[in-house]
């Protein structure tokens, strides 16, 4: 049975509306509370969020939850997604919650989960969680309520653990970075990380008033970044999302590296240095075959999963991968971390930086992008893909770019969308591709 709540990040939807309510939100942290109810010894939650005007609300209705059932709570308060995974496992924690729609606007907010190991929940525990969702949790007796505490040097744990990703001998001293936090929960925390080994920050998007959270800022709106590399004078720009597990580079010159030229770079050089494990790196679907190519003529593969961290993840962890990442800035390296984690990832392109002696745009172009078109055809119901017509469309492109390019067609996991992507050599043979099969899927749903 599939599930009706999670997604492939958890639960996330507009604030007050559907699933991301208040009582949802107790009812999410009774039943998760419930799951890792297990053993004799005191249980705890981690709760960190991002700076949301709804992450007050969510927040105590999960504090509620959770000490109804016997669960203490310890409130990060705002803090990056990597750090709740980390102060989770430092805090030997049952369970950690992330309250944050990542990329989304204000409006939206989600739930993200995760194990005493700091890693996401699995299908199974996620499939108990939904089906307790439907009935009546059990709750604590009056003396075995939980309590609840804010403690107050999260932000320092959390910045100690990044700064040691580096070698003891990388310094940044010399460079000048701008950082982008996306006014979400890396505000304090990225610049300070990247200021203490050294380098002089110019900061924008560092000043969250609960309504500007990826608001013409951050991984997803690059043009403020952009333009204060330039106006600045910096070396590099680094720009977060909304809860920092999310990487886009900006080199001296104003070009933008996303994740396909950061997993080059860095699966390049920890193979240079017999430190890649796993003999390539795990990207999805939508990573460009540029990058495929490129490790390729290295001597290395690329894994390809669904679209989605979590699926990276999985094939990580199933076969002994340490780099992985999506096109669009998840970059999660196990050395280091169990989720994605923006922050170790910037500091990493900007040890190899200092380590090169080069510039950000000689450093960061490893390969060049095949080009690649991505359209949406919305639709109001039924299964356009099914149709005998569609089929024999992508049938035809599939054979008309066979070892030359690639397609790749897939539903929406969010809203009725079908998502039509092809790569290839030659630009105008991708876009006559990608309209064909558009118009035909629009045919279908019409």
């Amino acid at each position: 049975m599939g599930k009706q709540f999670f997604g492939t990040d958890g639960i996330r939807g507009r604030t007050n509306a559907g699933v991301m309510t208040a009582a949802m939100a107790m009812k999410v942290g009774q039943a998760a509370g419930t799951r890792f109810l297990r053993g004799g010894h005191r249980h705890r939650v981690v709760i960190g969020k991002d700076t949301r005007l709804s992450g007050y609300m969510l927040e105590n209705a999960m504090v509620a939850g959770f000490t109804s059932v016997g669960m203490d709570v310890v409130l990060l308060g705002p803090m990056p997604t990597p750090a709740v995974a980390l102060l989770t496992r430092e805090l030997r924690a049952d369970v950690g919650v992330m309250i944050s729609a990542s990329h989304n606007p204000y409006e939206d907010n989600g739930i993200k989960l995760f194990g005493p190991d700091g890693f996401k929940l699995s299908d199974a525990d996620e499939l108990a969680i939904e089906a307790m969702l439907a009935r009546d949790i059990p709750l604590a007796a009056a003396p075995e309520i939980g309590r609840a505490r804010r403690i107050d040097d999260a932000r320092g744990r959390y910045i100690h653990a990044v700064k040691g990703s580096l070698p003891e001998n990388v310094r940044l001293d010399g460079l000048k970075i701008v950082v982008d936090c996306a006014n979400g929960a890396a505000y304090q925390v990225a610049p300070s990380a990247i200021w203490e080994l050294g380098a002089e920050i110019v900061t924008v998007g560092v000043s969250p008033n609960g309504k500007n959270i990826n608001d013409r800022c951050g991984s997803t709106h690059l043009d403020l970044v952009r333009e204060t590399v330039v106006a600045s004078g910096a070396d590099i720009g680094i720009a977060l999302d909304g809860d920092a597990d999310r990487l886009i580079v900006i080199d001296e010159k104003g070009a933008v590296v996303d994740g396909d030229q950061i997993m080059a770079l860095l699966g390049t050089q920890l193979a240079a240095r017999g430190e890649l494990r796993g003999g390539g790196v795990v990207a999805t679907v939508m990573s460009n075959l540029g990058l495929e190519r490129c490790l390729a003529g290295c001597g290395l593969t690329l894994e390809r999963t669904a679209v989605g961290d979590r699926h990276v993840l999985e094939r990580m962890r199933s076969g002994g991968f340490n780099v992985g990442g999506e096109q669009s800035g998840h970059m999660i390296l196990l050395d280091h971390a169990t989720t994605g984690d923006g922050t170790v990832a910037a500091l990493q392109v900007l040890a190899a930086l200092v380590q090169s002696g080069q510039r950000a745009s000689e450093l960061l172009h490893l390969f060049d992008p095949v080009p690649q078109l991505l359209k949406n055809v919305r639709f109001a119901g039924g299964k356009p893909l099914a149709d005998a017509r569609v089929q024999q469309v992508i049938a035809e492109a599939e054979g008309q770019l066979a070892g030359r390019g690639r397609l790749v067609i897939r539903p929406s996991g969010t809203e009725p969308v079908i998502r039509v992507m092809a790569e290839g050599d030659d630009a105008a043979e991708v876009t006559t591709v990608v309209d064909a099969i558009c118009a035909a899927v629009a045919e279908a749903a019409a």
